[in-house]
């Protein structure tokens, strides 16, 4: 075996040697003062003697497996650098402090060696304890707890204060608490229990509640309750560990009710007594069945009336009575089944308002439009109420719909409105007819009486000539007082639905160049109507009695109304089984607030001066337009022109 430089020879007495040898430096390196390790490269501790395990309170098997690092702080924080500088001065010795098992830092001095050998790096570490250092440290240490020890004595002062002051203002509020409270421990003894809880039970100063008095208090007990099995088997026996609530009514003979609540008290899960709480609900017992008999009476009463009744909560219906579900035609079941209110309530109109006595709420009437299941639209009269209180429906307020069916009411109502309406729009026409019969008859009767009286003093003294031309203004005023006659009686028969619809084969072209000679020749040719026919446009299925009426109506009309100079157009045209008209003009036109009454009876526009008319004319060619089943539509611009547009079936 060779070690460096030197050759070691194996024999039984060298091996002998060499274990004596190691022997004898283990008992040396084990008795020093000091204490000593080795150390690797990596800081990983390889031996170490009995001195480093006292000094440092851990076992050499603890030690061997940790590094250096772990309780030389100085190592700990420049290792690295100080394994270098060690290998290159091959010693190093600094002060550091030692982390002992289980207590504070020592203040040692370390030398540490280096050592290497067949490559394998090695340091030797001996450490030394500073014991001035270590007494002073000692010191701070003691001084540190005695201040440690008087703050934890001032914080448990301060704890133990406020631990009191809670409890002083826990026994405050379960004195000041509108329940009875009663706290039992684990093995049965009452803990506390407050006035209340006294007074609820009515309990005598001579009866005290406690685990020495148990036979006199259950007697005492018994003496109050009308049901004793029930006190005994619900509150006095149920043990105090048990690990569940409970909740029972405790009758007394006095007539009061005491609701007896009551659950386990934990600490980590483990149940250690019982806490109780005591209430006197004899009035709200009371107004429970007040309530439930109010219930009864309404059920009753709503059950057998005809008038439709509904509950509603929260847009929800909780009750229709059997009226209201003949009335909606759905069932009680599909009503009271997430039913969306908005699909049978229409409508709502609001009527009164009526304040309730007491100010406590209000009643409204109001009509209430519905539309039942079969689709049918129905009007109610409606009182709408808000109860609370009155009904049991979870404490919560409801709304109470009264309703009866006033469909029929409303149906009459309408026609009446309408036969008003009637009335008063035949009580305008009639206003409107006579004033136009006071102004289109009296100008041809004044020009007739005129002419008459001249001829009757002068027609021996004027010339032939002379006469005949007041001849022809009597006879013009009475063709104009006939045409006017012709036009009422016209309107008269189309009010009265007298007239009827006609048709028969036409040759519309020459049907149209017929009026339109007609209306020239009384006109004297004075105005042009231009005639455009399409090609698609011969003979067609008319009444040619209302049509000739019609066009000579709007022809007449567009003549009239425009100037001396200018030209009227008649177009016709067919398109899918139907015959278009239009009859333009560039005429003074309608103005706008006209255009949607001009086919009302007797009304005329506002621009017509002293333009002669009845203002029944348009509304006659509507009534006949309407026969044909056909529409007229008017388009016009004041001082432009005006275009009348007629659309009727032909076949």
């Amino acid at each position: 075996m060779s070690i460096g430089k030197y050759e070691l020879i194996e024999s039984d007495t060298q091996l002998a040697l060499q274990w004596e040898g190691l022997k004898f430096a283990q008992f040396l390196i084990n008795n020093i003062a000091d204490a000593a390790f080795c150390i690797g490269a990596d800081s990983q501790i390889l031996y170490v003697n009995d001195a480093t395990c006292s000094m440092l309170g851990y076992s050499r098997e603890e030690l061997l497996s940790i590094k250096l690092q772990d309780i030389d702080v100085h190592w700990r924080n420049n290792g690295l650098e100080q394994w270098r500088s060690l290998k290159r001065s091959g010693f190093l010795t600094y002060k550091s402090h030692y982390e002992k098992k289980g207590a504070w830092n020592s203040p040692v001095e370390v030398k540490i060696k280096y050592v290497e050998d067949q490559g394998t790096e090695l340091a030797c570490v001996f450490v030394s304890e500073k014991l001035e250092e270590r007494t002073e440290v000692r010191q701070q240490y003691i001084e540190s707890l005695q201040v440690n020890l008087q703050q934890g004595v001032v914080e448990y002062q301060r704890t133990e204060n406020e631990l009191a002051t809670s409890l002083c203002m826990l026994r405050s509020t379960l004195e000041s608490t509108a329940n009875g409270i009663l706290a039992v421990s684990f093995e049965g003894e009452i803990l506390y229990y407050n006035r209340k809880y006294v007074d609820l039970w009515q309990i005598p100063r001579s009866i005290g509640i406690s685990k020495k008095s148990s036979a006199l208090a259950k007697a005492f007990f018994l003496s109050q309750v009308k049901d004793s099995e029930l006190f005994l088997k619900a509150i006095w026996d149920l043990p105090s560990n048990s690990n569940y609530e409970s909740y029972d009514l405790i009758e007394l003979k006095d007539g009061r009710i005491l609701a007896h609540y009551s659950e386990p008290q934990r600490i980590d899960d483990k149940v250690v007594g019982r806490v109780w709480s005591i209430w006197d609900i004899t009035q709200s017992k009371r107004t429970e069945e007040a309530l439930k008999l109010n219930e009864a009476r309404f059920r009753i009463l709503a059950e057998t009336t005809d008038a439709s009744i509904f509950i509603i909560q929260n847009a929800h219906i909780c009750y229709v009575n059997p009226a209201a579900e003949v009335l909606t035609g759905y069932t009680q079941t599909e009503l009271l089944n997430d039913f969306d209110i908005n699909q049978l309530i229409k409508s709502r109109k609001l009527r009164q308002v009526h304040k309730q006595d007491g100010g406590g709420g209000y009643c409204e009437y109001q009509e209430m439009q519905i539309i039942a299941k079969n689709g049918m639209e129905r009007w109610l009269a409606c009182t709408v109420e808000i109860l609370d209180g009155v009904l049991d429906f979870a404490k919560k307020p409801v709304q109470l719909i009264t309703a009866i069916d006033i469909t029929d009411y409303k149906q009459a109502d309408l026609e009446l409105r309408q036969a008003l309406d009637q009335a008063k729009r035949l009580s305008e026409l009639r206003e409107r007819f006579v004033s136009m019969l006071c102004h289109q008859f009296r100008t041809p009767l004044n020009v007739v009486s005129f002419s008459a009286d001249l001829l009757k003093r002068h027609i021996h003294h004027w010339t032939q000539e002379k006469n005949r031309s007041y001849l022809d203004m009597i006879q013009a005023s009475v063709q104009q007082i006939s045409e006017l006659l012709d036009e009422i009686l016209l309107f008269g028969r189309a009010e009265a639905a007298k007239l009827k619809c006609d048709p028969r084969p036409l040759d519309l072209n020459q049907f149209c160049r017929d009026i339109i000679a007609q209306i020239q020749l009384a006109d004297g040719n004075q105005k042009i109507v231009n005639f455009v026919s399409q090609a698609n446009c011969k003979t067609v299925y008319l009444d040619p009695k209302l049509l000739q009426h019609i066009l000579t109506n709007l022809l007449s009309n567009a003549m009239k109304y425009s100037c001396a100079d200018s030209k009227v157009d008649l177009e016709i045209s067919c398109q899918s089984g139907h015959v278009v008209f239009q009859v333009k003009d560039t005429g003074i036109g309608i103005p706008v607030v006209d255009q949607q009454q001009i086919f009302e009876p007797f009304y005329r526009g506002s621009n017509i001066d002293s333009i002669p008319g009845t203002g029944l004319g348009l509304s006659i060619v509507k009534t006949l337009v309407e026969l044909h089943g056909g529409q007229i539509i008017v388009e016009s611009e004041v001082g432009l022109g005006t275009t009348f547009t007629l659309k009727l079936p032909s076949k």
